[in-house]
This record gives structure tokens, sequence and C-alpha cells, in this order.
């Protein structure tokens, strides 16, 4: 039986999930991104309990399949921006059809409509958050950050960072080894 979990993104989300079906004595299969596959038939009571134990970290259980569908489609993006280190070999749209076998179009207007922004706008917020990461990492340039997030030249990211953040890719560099030593001081 799968079950869809709304705001699961991260490996910790994974962990806790896993945590709370074994308190329910539910046997896993797969625990993913968005989604759990259980052994067995869930009960209304233990469906129940799931749900209230899911929502005390801030995560939901999701019953209507147009909430489901766009959370496969954040958990694509996702995925892909922030745990994969392979640039995909063919563009976004065609990426997000493919892993989720549906038409692009169809996805597209779904999240527009649902959630009040493109699936593009999504990306660009993501590969931002993602790109300030490895800024403060500290270990890539811009060159190599750029590629890593699949942008056509380090213009091009910088003129997306700064249209997002508000601020250049250096001046973020600059806050964040500041704010590093600042806390170092401590």
């Amino acid at each position: 039986m799968k079950l869809y979990i709304k705001y699961m993104v991260s490996l910790r989300c994974k962990l806790f999930v896993k945590y709370e079906l074994e308190k329910l004595g539910l046997h896993h299969t797969s625990v993913e991104l968005g989604m759990i596959e259980i052994k067995e038939d869930i009960s209304e009571l233990q469906k129940q309990e799931l749900k209230s134990n899911l929502a005390i970290s801030g995560l939901e259980l999701i019953d209507d399949k147009r909430s489901i569908l766009i959370d496969k489609i954040k958990n694509v993006i996702i995925e892909m921006i922030h745990y994969s280190d392979e640039v995909p070999k063919v563009n976004y749209s065609d990426y997000i059809a493919q892993k989720l076998n549906y038409d692009y179009t169809y996805l597209s207007n779904l999240f527009s409509e649902v959630k009040g922004i493109t699936i593009q706008h999504f990306i660009i917020k993501h590969k931002i958050e993602r790109a300030k990461e490895l800024i403060l990492y500290d270990e890539l340039n811009l060159t190599e950050i750029a590629y890593k997030l699949n942008y056509s030249s380090v213009a091009h990211l910088s003129n997306q960072f700064k249209k997002v953040t508000g601020h250049t890719p250096s001046f973020y560099k600059k806050i964040g080894k500041k704010r590093k030593s600042n806390l170092e001081d401590l």
C-alpha cells in the first residue's frame, strides 16, 4: 500500500517516518521523499494515529489525488536539484514529465493552478537555494556552481541570483564569511 506525505523533503524526514511506522507496527518496503510503501493494509485507526504523529513534526499525510501529484512534482524537483550530483541530460520539463509519466503541460497547468507559481519559478527558487548552500560551503567556484546547477553561464546564474535574493553571489559570500567570523568570536 502506498501513502503520500507532504513536506517530506529530507533524509531526516525519512528517518522520522520510518520511526513512526515502526511504532505503529507497520513494515515498510520503501521510504522515498514524499512516498512510503508499506506491506500491510493500514487500518483507519492506524492511519489517523500516523497522521497525528506526522503532524507534530510538520509532515502531512495526503489523500487528495491532485495534492499527491503536486507533491510528487515538488519532490522530483527537490531531488534533482538538492540530492543529485548529475545534471539531467534533457531539459527540466522533459525530465519531470518522464519521471512522473504525465504530459508536462498538464503538470505545469495543475502546479500553477494549485501553487500559484509556475514549475519554472519553483525550480529557480530551489536552484538559488542550492547555489547559496554551495557558495557558503566554499568548495566550488562560481563557474563550477553554475555548471553543477545547469546554468548556461556564470552571468546567467549571477543575474538570477540577484533577481531572487537582491544580492550578487560575491556579496552573499562576503556576508556568509562575516557571519562565520562573528560566530567564531562568541
